[in-house]
C-alpha cells in the first residue's frame, strides 16, 4: 500500500529520502568531473614524457590513467540520465544506467590490461634503451600521487552515496597508482643496469589490475543482478516489525537501482482493523523505513490481515 494521493497528510515525510537521492547523484557527478580533470592532466604530462623517454612501463601507466579518465564518461552519462524524470516507457526512471556504466568500466579495465600486456611482451622481446630517466621517475611519482588522490575521493563518495560503479572506478584508480609505483621501480632497475626491468615491471603491473578487475566485476554484477545483503533485509524487517500494530513482516525484498535502494514487503496486521487503520500502519512503516534504512529511496508496503481463526490452538 503506497500513497498516491497528493492530499495524504503523510506525503511530506517522504520528501527527505528523495532529496537525499538527488543530492547523492549530484555528489557522484561532481566527484566524477573532478577525477576526470585530475587524471586527464596526469595522463597528458605522462604521455609527453613517454614520447621523450620510450619507457614501456610509463606507457602502461599512461594507458591506465587515460583509461581511468575515460571511465568517467559512462559514469557522467549515467548520473545525467538519473536526473531525468520517469516516463511511460521507463516508469522507474533511468537509475539502472549506473549499473550499465559499471559494466562498461569493468570492460575498459580489461581492455587496458590487455593493451599493457601486449606492449610489455613486445618490449621484452625487443628491448629498447630508456632515455630521460629522471623525467620518468618524476612521472611515476606524479601518477602515484594523482591516482591515490582520485581513488580515495571516488571510494569515499561512492560508499557514502552507495554507488558500486563509483567505488569500482575508485579501485581502478588505486590500482593505477600501483602501476605508477611500478614505473619508479622499473626506472631504478634500468639505472642499476638491468635493461629489461622496464618491460618486466610493465608485465607485472597487469597482475594487480586483473585482481582489481575481478573484484570490481563481482561488485557490479552483484548489483546488476539485483543482489543485496542479508544485513539490509534484516534491518528492513526489524524496522517495519517494530511499528505499532504490525504483527509480523513477510516477503521483504530489496534491490539497488544505481545508488538508490528500493524495497517492498508485507506487514501483517490485525484482521479486524478497518482499511483506514491498516493504511495508517502501512504509512507509519513506510515512513520509519525511509528514515532509518540507509540509502533507501523508495519502499512499497503491502498490508495483509492476520487471521486469528487459523492460528493453532494454544497448548493446555
Amino acid at each position: 500500500m503506497t500513497p498516491s494521493d497528493h492530499n495524504d497528510p503523510h506525503d511530506h515525510e517522504h520528501f527527505g529520502p528523495a532529496d537525499a537521492a538527488t543530492l547523492a547523484t549530484r555528489d557522484g557527478s561532481r566527484a566524477t568531473w573532478i577525477s576526470l580533470a585530475i587524471l586527464a592532466s596526469t595522463a597528458a604530462v605522462q604521455l609527453a614524457i613517454v614520447a621523450a623517454s620510450g619507457s614501456v612501463a610509463l606507457l602502461a601507466d599512461t594507458i591506465h590513467n587515460a583509461t581511468d579518465a575515460l571511465t568517467a564518461v559512462p559514469l557522467l552519462i549515467a548520473f545525467r540520465l538519473a536526473r531525468r524524470q520517469p516516463t511511460r516507457r521507463y516508469p522507474y526512471g533511468y537509475h539502472r544506467a549506473e549499473d550499465v556504466a559499471g559494466l562498461v568500466i569493468v570492460g575498459l579495465i580489461a581492455i587496458s590490461a590487455l593493451a599493457a600486456v601486449i606492449e610489455a611482451l613486445n618490449r621484452l622481446v625487443h628491448p629498447q634503451p630508456l632515455d630521460a630517466a629522471g623525467w620518468v621517475l618524476a612521472a611515476g611519482v606524479l601518477g602515484l600521487a594523482g591516482n591515490e588522490a582520485v581513488a580515495e575521493y571516488r571510494i569515499r563518495v561512492g560508499r557514502r552515496i552507495g554507488s558500486a560503479a563509483l567505488v569500482a572506478d575508485g579501485l581502478h584508480a588505486r590500482t593505477d597508482g600501483l602501476t605508477s609505483l611500478g614505473v619508479v621501480v622499473a626506472t631504478l632497475g634500468v639505472l642499476a643496469g638491468f635493461g629489461r626491468a622496464d618491460a618486466i615491471v610493465a608485465l607485472a603491473i597487469t597482475i594487480p589490475i586483473a585482481f582489481t578487475m575481478v573484484a570490481a566485476a563481482r561488485a557490479v554484477l552483484h548489483r546488476a543482478l539485483d543482489g543485496t545483503d542479508e544485513s539490509t533485509l534484516a534491518l528492513i524487517e526489524a524496522v517495519a516489525g517494530a511499528v505499532a500494530g504490525v504483527a509480523h513482516v513477510e516477503g521483504a525484498r530489496a534491490r539497488w537501482s544505481g545508488h538508490r535502494l528500493m524495497a517492498d514487503l508485507t506487514v501483517v496486521v490485525d484482521g479486524s482493523l478497518t482499511v483506514q487503520a491498516g493504511h495508517r500502519i502501512a504509512e507509519q512503516a513506510r515512513s520509519s523505513l525511509l528514515h532509518e534504512v540507509p540509502r533507501l529511496a523508495d519502499v512499497t508496503v503491502h498490508v495483509d490481515p492476520h487471521d486469528h481463526a487459523h492460528e493453532p490452538p494454544l497448548a493446555p
